[in-house]
Parts: structure tokens; sequence; C-alpha cells
């Protein structure tokens, strides 16, 4: 019985969202329920996909919150 966690960004994914839309969720779900059956002959049936959005804040890169490395880049800033 294959689990699957997705950890994702809680920014959206277009102009105005907050969060992932239930139809994106849906679909990340079933492309990797799919990939699971083609390669691993495992069933759609016992596949468990878990999605967790991750606040912005709370994850980093560069050695930097997200939000303040995206700034720094956008500057022209090495890191």
């Amino acid at each position: 019985m294959p689990i699957v966690t997705i950890q994702i960004t809680r920014e959206g994914s277009g102009s105005g969202r907050d969060r992932a839309t239930r139809e994106e969720k849906a679909s990340l779900i079933a492309g990797v329920s799919q990939l699971l059956l083609d390669v691993l002959n495992k069933p759609l049936a016992s596949t468990f996909v878990v999605i967790e959005e991750v606040e912005l804040e709370n994850w980093g890169w560069g050695g930097l919150p997200v939000p303040e490395y995206r700034k720094k880049i956008a500057k022209g800033g090495d890191l």
C-alpha cells in the first residue's frame, strides 16, 4: 500500500489565489496514483496520497525565508 505525501506551498497557483484549488489537488492525486499504477503496478484502490500545504513563511531557500529570497533574487542579488 503506497502512501505518497506531496508538500506544496500555500501560495496559490494563479493571480489572487492563496492556495491550490480543489481541482488542482484532485489532479495531483489522480496523476500520482496513475504513475504508481503505471510504474509499479500498484492498484489505484491501494494508493493513498496526502497533500500538505505549507505556509510560505514556513520554508526557506538559500539561507533565507522564501519571501526574502525571492525579493533578493528579483533585485539581482547574489546568494
